[in-house]
């Protein structure tokens, strides 16, 4: 018996559903532009987004032209911002900030326009360029809308992709140390501290390029190992001027310290 009532529910359901998509169809069809624009407002501000779009889509080409046509653009790229379609939206944003660079509603727009692009960016561990998009079109925001009640909340989605701008390049050059490609971890690891001087990866980034060094120096043929001690050496010596009370403090002056007896030996060698 609940079988069957739960069979009855879903065919009233599919049956709504059709009569509702035939009865949309059945007005685009129609030819009549005002009743089609008044339905799609209607479905707009009841927030059934997809509907709504669908009959915006459908009646945006009677107005081409008219006082009409950004709003219909703008609701339309809406309805697809929030059905979370955020790659058409983005799209459709772009365009109407484009097209209507003078409309009432730009400002609304290229702040959904930037929200896109948040909400598209993936987490660190995936490509950026999806963050690097989105930082351009947040701070583009702000610097047009410095007045704008969004600017806040804009701040803090900055410090937000940036940060994870920080955590990709650690990563990657993590990755290098991890596997042992200790040269290419170095070059890494300077590069993300160059790009990114104030990461909150700092500390640790530079501990890894003494402790990438002292392991490539380690591991070098003879004729290059004074080289790459003294240069493991230089690294140490900043660490240690920046970091003096690091959690790896001793093992950076183990290492420095074993450099150093190489460099001893080595020069003694030198000398016999």
């Amino acid at each position: 018996m609940k079988q069957t009532c739960a069979y009855a529910a879903c065919a009233a359901l599919v049956a709504v559903l059709l009569a509702g998509c035939g009865g949309i169809n059945a007005l685009l069809k129609s030819g009549r532009p005002e009743e089609i624009y008044a339905k799609a407002m209607e479905n707009y501000e009841k927030e059934k987004w997809q509907r709504a779009s669908t009959l915006f889509e459908g009646v945006q080409h009677y107005y081409a032209g008219s006082t009409r046509e950004d709003s219909i653009s703008f609701f339309n790229a809406r309805c697809k911002y929030k059905n979370r379609d955020y790659d058409t939206a983005s799209v459709l944003l772009d365009e109407f900030r484009r097209k209507f660079g003078r409309s009432a509603f730009i400002e609304d727009a290229e702040g959904m326009y930037a929200m896109c692009f948040y909400y598209l960016s993936p987490g660190p561990t995936r490509d950026q360029t999806m963050t690097g998009q989105a930082l351009i079109a947040v701070n583009e925001f702000m610097s047009r809308y410095p007045q704008s009640e969004q600017v806040a909340n804009f701040r803090k989605i900055d410090a937000e992709l940036t940060e994870r701008l920080h955590d990709k390049a650690y990563i990657n050059a993590y990755t290098y140390y991890k596997i042992g490609r200790y040269k290419s971890a170095i070059t890494a690891l300077k590069n993300a501290l160059k790009e990114y001087p104030e990461s909150k990866h700092r500390e640790e980034i530079m501990f890894l390029i003494v402790d990438a060094g002292y392991r490539f120096a380690s591991n070098s043929v003879d004729e290059k190992q004074t080289d790459r001690y003294l240069q493991l050496l230089d690294s140490s010596l900043s660490f240690r001027e920046e970091f003096p009370e690091s959690k790896h403090i001793r093992e950076v002056e183990r290492m420095t310290a074993k450099a150093r007896d190489f460099l001893a030996r080595n020069k003694k060698e030198d000398n016999i």
